[in-house]
């Protein structure tokens, strides 16, 4: 609580008329319930990130929105979550959440003012109590399925039809939120064309996670991106709402070179104390341990689990934690029933880098898994490789992955630094490809650098133009 006091922002009327707010504990101004709710949403996005430039920035920001709104009487508490996903949401008691993985793909300050004044309008129009409402009957059929639901793959189409249902719901909100949202920003002074800008971006991001993890861009999904869907027409209809307020030619305020100063060196990706990814590697200095995945996967950590899958969609595997009494050995574990379709006969036990392991099939209708538990401290750590087809030679690249599950020394893990935002200003020289040769990222430099600049790839970069790169 102490660091996420310090990573909020308390913003009300008062603020606007003096910036320089300075940000009230959490603690002070939340109830126990509030404060719990809080707690397990920072907690489940890797912390609160705490940069000053960034808070200073958000700040300012909020202050005026605040004053512009239809509803300057109102509280915002503005938290930073430390993570890569693109997310931001509102509670009903105006508590607001973005993450860094937002602001890295916001390219400035009007396209962040677009963001915050949005999850303010769902506040002001009350749509996120009646969200909250959703998202815990969602909750509570999740809990029903898993508990009572013994067919996998009848317990999979219902969550998925509970989670369109909740992310339609929010669908049908966001219009008039845009609207609110950009009439806010307008008001404020910032550029209303940012909302356009920023819906194209998360479009782009779209695509280019789906096509990183094997998925249709139009694969369900209950997050941020599916909840707010960059499609043509709503971007159509946020710049119509522009219009109404300024003219492309004189738009507003953007802000770029504030904006871009304030994230300048913001971690990117994953943050080492979480763990994260590099290519086919995950490492987690501060748990101690290191695993690669076989070739041809791409990893996601998240906050439950490290997720993989190749390109087909045709292979996949989960690594995460789990708790098993120590005197249950693993081949017990794997063979008690939390996964079905074991084949008993293919239980062994064996020793992976000095650590004690388990191993087994599991065949399903559709699916063939090959499952590892490896006890390490006072964890078990489960690492599930699935296959349509799970061919010898593949069972082999699943056996040779997980034999790279080991401990990573003190001095090891103290050299881990995370990648971060680097701003840096265009030579006379430089051009599209020269400046993504600069990415230090793991995969697809080109890619990323587009996106991250919300910039084409026939773009023509002008001499000391400010760019962002990612590295060390």
């Amino acid at each position: 609580m102490l660091l996420a006091g310090c990573a909020s922002l308390d913003i009300q009327q008062e603020a606007a008329k003096s910036p320089a707010v300075t940000p009230v504990a959490l603690e002070e101004t939340l109830t126990p319930a509030q404060r719990k709710e809080h707690e397990r949403l920072v907690a489940s996005y890797g912390g609160a990130y705490d940069d000053p430039k960034l808070r200073q920035l958000i700040q300012d920001v909020v202050a005026r929105l605040v004053a512009a709104s239809e509803r300057p009487d109102l509280r915002y508490r503005v938290t930073i979550l430390n993570s890569p996903a693109i997310n931001a949401f509102a509670l009903p008691n105006g508590s607001l959440y973005v993450t860094r993985g937002l602001l890295a793909l916001a390219n400035d300050t009007a396209e962040l003012a677009s963001v915050l004044s949005h999850e303010m309008a769902h506040v002001i129009a009350n749509h996120a109590a009646i969200r909250e409402d959703q998202m815990k009957q969602a909750v509570l059929v999740s809990r029903v399925i898993s508990d009572v639901v013994n067919d996998a793959d009848l317990g999979a189409l219902a969550l998925a039809k509970s989670r369109m249902s909740l992310a339609s719901f929010s669908r049908a909100q966001e219009l008039e939120a845009d609207a609110i949202g950009v009439g806010i920003s307008a008001r404020a002074g910032f550029d209303p064309y940012g909302a356009a800008r920023f819906l194209t971006a998360m479009g782009k991001q779209a695509n280019f996670r789906a096509t990183a993890i094997g998925q249709s861009a139009s694969a369900d999904s209950a997050d941020f991106l599916a909840s707010h869907p960059a499609t043509p027409e709503r971007i159509s209809i946020a710049i119509a709402n522009a219009r109404e307020y300024a003219s492309p030619d004189k738009p507003g305020e953007r802000d770029r070179e504030q904006y871009l100063a304030a994230i300048d060196g913001m971690v990117y990706g994953d943050d080492p104390k979480e763990g994260f990814v590099r290519g086919q590697r995950f490492f987690h200095p501060k748990l101690g341990f290191t695993f690669t995945a076989p070739d041809g996967f791409t990893l996601e950590n998240t906050s439950q689990a490290v997720l993989g899958a190749t390109t087909t969609g045709r292979e996949a595997l989960r690594l995460d934690a789990v708790r098993v009494a120590a005197d249950q050995s693993l081949a017990q574990y794997l063979s008690s029933g939390w996964i079905d379709g074991v084949e008993i006969s293919s239980v062994e036990s064996l020793v992976l880098n000095g650590f004690p392991a388990a191993t087994a099939v599991a065949r399903g209708d559709q699916w063939s898994f090959r499952m590892f538990a490896i006890r390490f401290g006072s964890d078990v750590y489960r690492l599930i490789f699935a296959a349509r087809e799970l061919t010898p030679e593949l069972d082999a690249s699943f056996r040779t992955a997980a034999a790279t599950f080991r401990r990573v020394s003190i001095e090891e893990a103290d050299k881990v630094k995370p990648l971060r935002i680097r701003v840096v200003e265009a030579g006379l020289a430089d051009n599209v490809d020269k400046l993504a040769g600069k990415m230090e990222v793991p995969d697809r430099p080109l890619e990323r650098f587009l996106l991250l600049n919300g910039i084409e790839r026939n773009a023509k970069i002008s001499y000391g133009e400010e760019l962002k790169i990612v590295a060390d």
